[in-house]
């Protein structure tokens, strides 16, 4: 499975809307197996839709997300973890190990993923 995160200067980007780089992660078994780097320039939602897409990407773990990004990323099948904030290596592993419901990993004014309709991840 390949998750992407948003990344600005080691954290994730607090707009996906406005990102430029991409971390890839393969994923097996709950480990990461490789990990890469993407440039993500691109503008419309349809465009870093089908980015996300042609890159294999099952799970995007992002700040804010506008509902027109939103909305066409769902359409390709991939599942958004949005308003996420925090280092992007601390918030990989959280993912990993389940701990992304830890409220530092909100961004401020969101408490945590149950309150933005994320019941399976806590």
């Amino acid at each position: 499975m390949k998750l992407a995160l948003t990344v600005w200067e080691n954290r994730i980007s607090p707009l996906f809307d406005c990102a430029r780089r991409l971390l890839i992660v393969e994923i097996v078994d709950q480990t990461a197996t490789g990990k890469h780097v993407e440039s993500f320039n691109y503008e419309s939602p349809l465009s870093r839709a089908t980015r996300l897409s042609d890159l294999g990407v099952k799970v995007l773990i992002c700040g804010a997300v506008s509902d027109s990004f939103a909305s066409m990323i769902e359409t390709k099948g991939i599942r958004i973890i949005p308003f996420v904030a925090g280092a992007v290596e601390e918030v990989l592993d959280a993912y990993l190990t389940s701990g992304l419901c830890d409220s530092k990993f909100r961004m401020p004014g969101c408490k945590t993923l149950l309150d933005n309709g994320f019941k399976e991840e806590c």
